[in-house]
């Protein structure tokens, strides 16, 4: 009995002194798979990697600022909707007495008065002048939606380079309103007798608008290098043109062509004053240089004066100084002709 409680005794002590090697070992194998995995979890660098560069490590910690901030700016978009809301609110409650924009528009007196912008000089005008009649016509739909006497305006010969820049460029055109566009000549719509071509050639002078009328302006933008066109063409068609009464009331430092958006304003100013002068100088920039004629008049008047003043001044001044030059001779001339009668009379015989 003795012996056998020995020999577990024996064992058990063995076993005891073997477990912490085995137990190291283990920790040992263990570290070494943690290891192993760490190093597969780490991305395997190529030859070729280049290190981040300081701009792109600004960028990427821009745009991770940007997508933190993303909720704190679309909170910041619903406050501002909440707040133009609220303003809109104000401004109809303080609009309530009928000053608001739709009452005012309710008000509008729409003249009978045809204004056609004849787009039938597509094949004149390079790409460049296109996009300057575009955007000439839309200055004259926006102004005529808001005159308070809008004219019944057309756009006709509408095709071409012209429909194509409004596609790609304005998508938005095939949604105006009080306008007839029209890819028919203006001819084949409206009668010959109510036709009315404003053209700066024409040797007629307007006096007043006839609302009855149907008045075209050329739409064309050629700087001048087709000078007189449109009067020709109003000629060969057979059909009445004039000029507006620009020279009656403006003098101006360049040319009297004016842009397509200037005549159709200016018409609109007028069915509204019934004053040309105040529908030109309300119209026409400042670039051109236009002064009243009545002005015109006076300061040339006054420029005459002083020059004919200046004119006798200077007269007088050279009379002064012949004057002077007489006074300040010397007297040798006095003695030459004291000598010369001298002279005469010693040669005289006795």
């Amino acid at each position: 009995m003795l012996a056998v409680d020995v020999v577990a005794f024996q064992r058990h002590q063995m076993s005891s002194e073997m477990l912490p090697a085995f137990v190291e070992t283990s920790n040992v194998e263990r570290k070494q798979d943690l290891s192993e995995d760490q190093e597969s979890q780490k991305p395997r660098l190529s030859k070729d990697f280049e290190p981040i560069s300081k701009r792109q490590r600004k960028k990427l910690i821009k745009q991770k600022q940007w997508e933190e901030q993303r909720e704190l700016r679309k909170q910041k978009r619903k406050e501002k909707r909440k707040r133009k809301q609220l303003e809109r609110q104000c401004q109809m409650e303080s609009n309530s007495d009928g000053n608001d924009r739709k009452r005012i528009r309710r008000d509008v007196v729409h003249s009978t008065l045809r204004l056609i912008i004849d787009c039938s000089f597509d094949s004149l005008m390079v790409l460049k002048d296109i996009k300057k009649l575009h955007k000439q016509i839309q200055r004259c739909y926006a102004e005529n939606r808001r005159a308070p006497h809008p004219v019944q305006f057309y756009l006709t010969s509408h095709g071409g380079q012209l429909k194509k820049n409004m596609d790609e460029n304005d998508k938005g055109w095939v949604n105006w309103k009080d306008i007839h566009i029209k890819p028919e000549h203006y001819s084949a719509f409206i009668k010959k007798e109510d036709l009315i071509y404003l053209t700066s050639d024409s040797p007629n002078v307007l006096k007043e608008l006839d609302e009855s009328k149907a008045y075209v302006i050329g739409g064309l933008v050629d700087h001048n290098h087709h000078k007189g066109l449109t009067y020709k063409q109003a000629s060969d068609h057979g059909i009445d043109h004039a000029q507006l009464p620009l020279g009656n009331f403006v003098k101006m430092n360049s040319r009297k062509v004016l842009a397509i958006n200037h005549v159709f304003e200016i018409i609109l100013e007028y069915l509204e004053t019934r004053d040309w002068q105040e529908a030109f100088f309300t119209i026409l920039p400042q670039r051109k240089g236009a002064i009243p004629t009545d002005k015109a008049c006076e300061t040339s008047s006054h420029d005459k004066k002083s020059a004919r003043v200046e004119g006798e001044l200077d007269s007088d001044s050279s009379e002064e100084e012949n004057s002077r030059n007489k006074l300040d001779s010397p007297p040798e001339e006095k003695q030459d002709k004291e000598n010369s009668t001298d002279s005469t009379v010693n040669s005289i015989p006795h």
